[in-house]
């Protein structure tokens, strides 16, 4: 049972990076049909993460009142709901209202099943958790293409995703049995709020680590094309093929991270991972062939790979097990906040000097996130 349980999680994982590639497939297409304009997908976008950051700081206190279980089958459901929302949709604001559910059922769902993974599972576990996330989001867009090659038909798309949703509502209705084993240690007591949570040694510092972490993922895969195309000369369609290999680097190197995590240790595969990160944006940086700034995005996406699962992980024994929750719930709102505002900063940045900067912006950021990764790491060893 305790196997099946994990199964289960691996597939709301899965079910997780599902929609999350959806909207950009399909909206070449959806915005000529629903006559909104090209620029409002970014509408769209900011009130999903804004959901995921009110629902994710609110999963410390749903989940003592409901435990982990209930709340991600709820939480799964709400997402299932939206996704045929959004087929049915057909004008903007339809589909603003619909991004509501979406995003808080996909906050919850992301800080319950952390946390969940992080005290009842091993460091490879949660490796592989956010690997199988990377599956969901590749699978997505494939979909959405087929669905968009087929009969032209973005709604389609949305409803088969979300038929799949149903289905894995369905198994966690009847997987509720399974959770039993943690209700004690989930339920009871008094949710910790977001003000005490940050006064903890060291909470501040992940917070401002995550939210550092998320901005240079994110706006390495959103910039890399353009880097490459309008400052190192190459080709769109090569610039495009290696910029997606940034990407399958995460992915691929969550799945090897598994097989070692659990020798190294969450903190060693932090900084495994930090190291590798600066290996990759100093090949992009540094005045060399071209083919090193071409490998060094996979290099950087190889080095991001441990990081987020790895602070995850290490959040019980970093804040104890009583605060875990509290404490994954604002790690994932500030992940959020990260790679919502930060893509569009560096925007801002190409617009006045140039977009040769992305580099710099990257290497910015990883030397922060490792600031504050290691002066937390020595705030709650010195506790």
């Amino acid at each position: 049972m305790f196997s099946a349980l994990l199964v289960i999680i691996y597939l709301s994982f899965i079910s997780l990076g599902l929609p999350d590639a959806l909207l950009g497939s399909a909206w070449p297409v959806m915005h000529v049909q629903i006559h909104a304009d090209i620029a409002d997908a970014g509408t769209i976008a900011m009130i999903i993460s804004a959901m995921t950051v009110i629902s994710s700081l609110n999963a410390d206190r749903m989940i003592r009142r409901f435990t982990t279980g209930r709340v991600t089958l709820v939480s799964v459901a709400m997402t299932a709901a939206a996704l045929f929302g959004f087929s049915c949709s057909r004008t903007f604001l339809q589909l603003c209202l619909w991004a509501v559910p979406y995003g808080l059922g996909a906050g919850a769902v992301d800080s319950a099943l952390n946390n969940y993974v992080a005290l009842h599972y091993e460091s490879r576990h949660m490796s592989w958790l956010h690997c199988f996330w990377g599956v969901g989001a590749s699978i997505g867009p494939y979909v959405m293409g087929m669905a968009l090659t087929g009969q032209g038909s973005w709604p389609l798309g949305y409803r088969i995703i979300g038929v799949l949703q149903c289905i894995l509502t369905a198994v966690l209705f009847f997987s509720l049995p399974m959770w039993k084993h943690s209700e004690d240690t989930e339920t009871g007591g008094k949710a910790l709020g977001f003000a005490k949570a940050v006064k903890i040694p060291g909470a501040a510092k992940i917070m401002i680590a995550f939210l550092c972490y998320s901005a240079a993922e994110t706006s390495a895969g959103l910039w890399a094309s353009s880097y490459l195309t309008a400052y190192r000369g190459i080709e769109p369609e090569q610039a495009a093929f290696w910029a997606s290999l940034f990407y399958l680097g995460i992915t691929c190197g969550r799945a090897v991270s598994g097989f070692i995590a659990d020798r190294i240790g969450d903190n060693g595969m932090i900084r495994l991972g930090q190291g590798i990160m600066f290996t990759g944006v100093l090949m992009i940086l540094l005045p060399l062939p071209e083919i090193f700034a071409l490998c060094g995005l996979t290099v950087f996406g190889l080095g991001c790979a441990p990081v987020y699962p790895s602070i995850i992980h290490s959040t019980p024994a970093r804040f104890g097990r009583e605060n875990s929750q509290a404490l994954v719930g604002i790690q994932m709102a500030s992940a959020y906040t990260g790679s919502t505002l930060f893509p569009k900063l560096f925007g801002l940045i190409t617009k006045y000097f140039g977009i040769g900067l992305y580099p710099v912006f990257l290497l910015v950021l990883t030397v922060c996130l490792t600031g504050m990764t290691e002066s937390a790491s020595r705030r709650a060893l010195n506790s």
